[in-house]
């Protein structure tokens, strides 16, 4: 039979700062999985008194970030005024829509202790007519979250809508992220629920599809995701995530996202020239920032320059 694996991602390492995290969207030959256009795989690893995650102000557009710890600590503050600690099991779902800023670091009370940190961070696309909508946020708490287990398998949906289930987080087209564990070996057929594309990001353990192995740091796109059907060895845990692709193209240019080029030029722009009515300051976080990386700038300029000379 031939498997219904029609690409392995392996998950590369990228720097966001002071911190290292493994990268498994975009990839060169898979920009986006259903309406998921970004993932890093934060950790896990043990950040020393010295070494605190600071990531800096920065802007987005045109997305939503999902933010799922599965151990650590983040505190998140953001141009509309949030200030809030994310812990394990939680939830932050932010839709940047027009534009939002937002800084992510360690607690204060935690930056002298060392603190070990594993999660995720995603970017979901948003549909065209949200491009544009006002910033929103929500936290939502671990308890919040629908679990349950069935035949010695324990399911988490932790975004979207799935096997009758139903996340609290407010998505805005239909995906699904869920968390699945098992203890021992146990062959799973999820295929008759899922739709539109779908990824499985293999965490810990192996699993076993259409006869072959695959092991740990591996997404894993589907050909078709009705017909996703595999074995776990033992003990595992793997990642779902997936949905409804968009019938319109979305383009990405460091930290924006849209499905107009144009809007990202301008939010380029915006942010190069700190224009604050386009990107607010964050409230008690507003003395540094990410700059935008000056490569885009000036190539953005050097192009207008040749145009010009050519008109």
């Amino acid at each position: 039979m031939q498997s219904n694996v029609g690409l392995i991602i392996e998950e590369k390492a990228a720097d966001i700062g002071n911190f290292l995290v493994g990268r498994l969207l975009p990839f060169r030959e898979k920009r986006a999985v259903g309406p998921f256009v970004f993932i890093d795989h934060m950790g896990p690893t043990c950040l020393k008194e010295y070494q605190n995650l600071d990531v800096l102000p920065h802007p987005h557009i045109g997305l939503s970030t999902l933010t799922y710890l599965l151990s650590g600590s983040i505190f998140h503050r953001d141009s509309m005024g949030n200030a809030i600690e994310i812990k394990p099991g939680e939830v932050n779902w932010m839709t940047a829509g027009k534009g939002v800023v937002h800084s992510e670091r360690t607690p204060e009370y935690l930056r002298e202790s060392s603190m070990f940190l594993h999660g995720f961070q995603i970017w979901i696309g948003l549909p065209k007519e949200l491009e544009q909508s006002e910033p929103t946020f929500f936290h939502i708490g671990k308890s919040e979250i629908p679990e349950w287990e069935e035949n010695g398998v324990e399911y988490k949906l932790i975004a979207g809508e799935i096997i009758g289930k139903k996340s609290p987080v407010p998505v805005h087209s239909p995906l699904y992220f869920l968390e699945i564990k098992t203890k021992n070996a146990q062959k799973i057929n999820i295929g008759e629920h899922l739709f539109g594309e779908v990824g499985m990001y293999v965490m810990d353990g192996t699993v076993k599809i259409d006869g072959q192995e695959f092991g740990t740091k591996q997404l894993l796109i589907a050909k078709n995701a009705t017909l996703c059907e595999f074995e776990t060895t033992g003990e595992t845990s793997v990642y779902i995530f997936g949905g409804e692709p968009f019938s319109e193209e979305r383009f990405m240019f460091w930290n924006f996202v849209n499905s107009d080029k144009e809007m990202l030029e301008k939010a380029k722009k915006n942010w190069y020239e700190q224009n604050h009515v386009a990107f607010p300051l964050v409230p008690e976080d507003d003395q540094e920032y990410v700059p935008l990386p000056r490569s885009i700038y000036d190539r953005n300029k050097d192009d207008e320059a040749t145009k010009s000379k050519l008109l």
